[in-house]
C-alpha cells in the first residue's frame, strides 16, 4: 500500500547551502535508441509501422552512433563526473550467437572517450530495446530469454569489462511490461493483458538475476543492479478506503513485484500463480538505481478495468512539464525522490538516482526541479540513506519513444533536423551544482529564485 508522506513541505526561494558528500556522482542519463540513430529493433519496427505521435521516427536521434563524442564534451564542460548510457543489444548480436566486433569496438571508443574526460560510465544492458530476432521468439516471456540474457551480458563484460564495472542489466522492467502488456504503448502493443504484464516483470526479474551472476562472474568487482521506476501514488481522497484499496493495488503492481522478488525471492501471494518461482532472483544487486518523475493522486473506478479500476488525477495548481503529443504526464514530483529512497533502502544497498527530469522545453521548471532536488536529497542523506548520485534526464532533447520529439527533457536543447545544440539556462545551475558538489542560495539566487517563489502546493 502507499507509505505516508514524511518528507514533503512547500518550496521557498530561500535556501541554505547544502553539501554533498565526497565522490558523489553528478551525472546524465541517456539511452541507446533515443541517442544513437539508424537502430533496427523492436522501437524501430513499432515506428516503422506508424505507432508514434504524428509517425515520427527517430532516425538520426542525436546522432551519437557517429558523434556522441561531441555530447561527451558538453558533459564534460558541465563538470559532470558521471554519465549512464545503454548498449543496443540488437548491434552487438543481430542475429542469434552472432556477434558485431565492429559494434562493440564503438562501443570501446564510446566509453574510453567518457573515461578520458574524467565521466564514470554507468553500462545499461538492456533499455527498453533489443533485437527483432529476440522479440519475435516472445522477448522476455520467451523459455530461453534467460540464457540469452545472461550471453549477452557475458560477450558485453568480456569485450568491455576492462573499461566499465558499473552495470545496469535492465532499465525499468515495471514501465516495459506496463506499457507492452496492459496500455499497449510500447510494443508488442498489447492492452489489458495483466497476466502476461506481470510474466513479462517476472521473466525480467530471472534475466536480471542471470546476468548478475554471468557479469560477476566474469569481472568479480562488479557493480550490478538495475533501474526501478518507482511512480507515486496516494489516494485521491484521504478518507476513501477505495481510493486508498485503488492507489494500493497500482503501487502493488507497478512498484512492488521486481524489488520484492530481489528483496525476498517471492512476490506477493495473489501474485505468486502468476509469476513462478522468483527464488534465484533474492539478493541479486549490488546497488539500486531509482528512476522517478511523477505523482499520481488515484480514484476508484470500476469503468476501468484495464489501468486496474483506478482513475488519475492531478492537482490543478500541480507543476506539470510540458504534455506530449501522445501522452499527458502527471505532477511533477521531486519529493518522491525521498520516497522512493526511502523504500528502495530496505535492500539494504547503496542508492543512485539513475533517471530524474521534467519535460520543458521553455526550461521554467527545470531550475526549480534540480534546486528541490538537490534539497531532497541532502534531506535523505541526513536522514541516513545511502545516496550516492544523482543522473539528470537527460543531457541533450531526444528521441522520446511514442511522444516523438514532442518532449524535450534535455539540460541542452537539440534541434533535430540540424543537430545544433544550445544550453538551456537550467544547464549552467547544474553546471554549478555539480562543480561545487553543493547548492547554495547564490546559485538559487541566480538561476532559480523565481521558480522557487511560485510555492508549488504538493497537496
Amino acid at each position: 500500500m502507499t507509505e505516508r508522506r514524511g518528507m514533503e513541505r512547500r518550496e521557498d526561494a530561500t535556501v541554505e547551502e547544502v553539501v554533498f558528500p565526497l565522490g558523489f556522482r553528478w551525472g546524465v542519463a541517456t539511452s541507446s535508441h533515443q541517442c544513437e540513430g539508424g537502430t533496427t529493433n523492436n522501437w524501430s519496427r513499432w515506428e516503422e509501422m506508424g505507432h508514434t505521435a504524428g509517425g515520427q521516427r527517430s532516425g538520426l536521434a542525436c546522432d551519437w552512433w557517429a558523434h556522441a563524442e561531441r555530447d561527451f564534451d558538453l558533459a564534460q564542460e558541465l563538470g559532470l563526473n558521471a554519465l549512464r548510457l545503454s548498449l543496443e543489444w540488437s548491434r552487438i548480436e543481430p542475429r542469434p550467437g552472432a556477434w558485431d566486433n565492429a559494434a562493440l569496438a564503438r562501443y570501446r571508443q564510446m566509453l574510453q572517450g567518457l573515461r578520458a574526460r574524467g565521466l564514470e560510465p554507468l553500462v545499461t544492458l538492456h533499455h527498453f530495446t533489443h533485437p527483432l530476432w529476440f522479440e519475435d521468439r516472445g522477448a522476455f516471456l520467451a523459455p530461453d530469454a534467460v540464457e540469452r540474457f545472461a550471453r549477452y551480458a557475458v560477450r558485453v563484460v568480456e569485450a568491455l569489462g576492462d573499461l566499465c564495472d558499473f552495470w545496469c542489466t535492465i532499465n525499468e522492467p515495471n514501465v516495459y511490461a506496463t506499457f507492452a502488456y496492459q496500455l499497449g504503448g510500447f510494443p508488442p502493443g498489447r492492452t489489458g493483458d495483466f497476466r502476461r504484464a506481470m510474466r513479462a516483470q517476472a521473466g525480467m526479474a530471472r534475466a536480471h538475476a542471470a546476468a548478475y551472476y554471468a557479469i560477476h562472474g566474469a569481472q568479480p568487482n562488479a557493480r550490478v543492479g538495475w533501474a526501478h521506476h518507482y511512480n507515486t501514488f496516494d489516494p485521491a481522497n484521504e478518507h476513501s478506503w477505495l481510493d486508498h484499496l485503488a492507489a494500493g493495488v497500482r503501487d502493488a503492481a507497478f512498484n512492488d513485484v521486481f524489488p520484492r522478488a530481489v528483496r525476498t525471492g517471492r512476490a506477493l501471494v495473489p501474485l505468486r500463480p502468476l509469476v513462478g518461482d522468483l527464488s534465484a532472483v533474492r539478493g541479486t544487486c549490488d546497488y539500486v538505481g531509482i528512476n522517478t518523475y511523477y505523482r499520481d493522486l488515484v480514484a476508484f473506478d470500476p469503468r476501468r478495468p484495464r489501468e486496474l479500476f483506478g482513475r488519475s488525477c492531478v492537482v490543478p495548481t500541480a507543476p506539470r512539464g510540458d504534455s506530449g503529443a501522445a501522452s499527458s504526464v502527471g505532477a511533477i514530483y521531486p519529493h518522491g525522490i525521498a520516497r522512493a529512497a526511502q523504500r528502495a533502502a530496505a535492500l539494504g544497498r547503496p542508492l543512485y538516482i539513475t533517471e530524474h527530469g521534467v519535460a520543458d522545453h521553455a526550461d521554467r521548471l527545470r531550475p526549480w526541479l534540480l534546486a528541490t532536488a538537490a534539497r531532497t536529497m541532502h534531506e535523505a542523506l541526513q536522514h541516513g540513506i545511502d545516496l550516492r548520485g544523482y543522473y539528470h534526464w537527460t543531457l541533450v532533447d531526444n528521441y522520446e519513444w511514442a511522444d516523438g520529439w514532442s518532449l524535450r527533457f534535455g539540460l541542452i536543447a537539440l534541434d533535430e533536423r540540424t543537430q545544433a545544440r544550445h544550453p538551456r539556462p537550467s544547464a549552467g545551475f547544474y553546471r554549478e551544482i555539480a562543480r561545487a558538489n553543493a547548492l547554495t542560495s547564490e546559485m538559487v539566487a541566480r538561476y532559480a529564485a523565481g521558480a522557487l517563489a511560485q510555492t508549488f502546493p504538493l497537496e
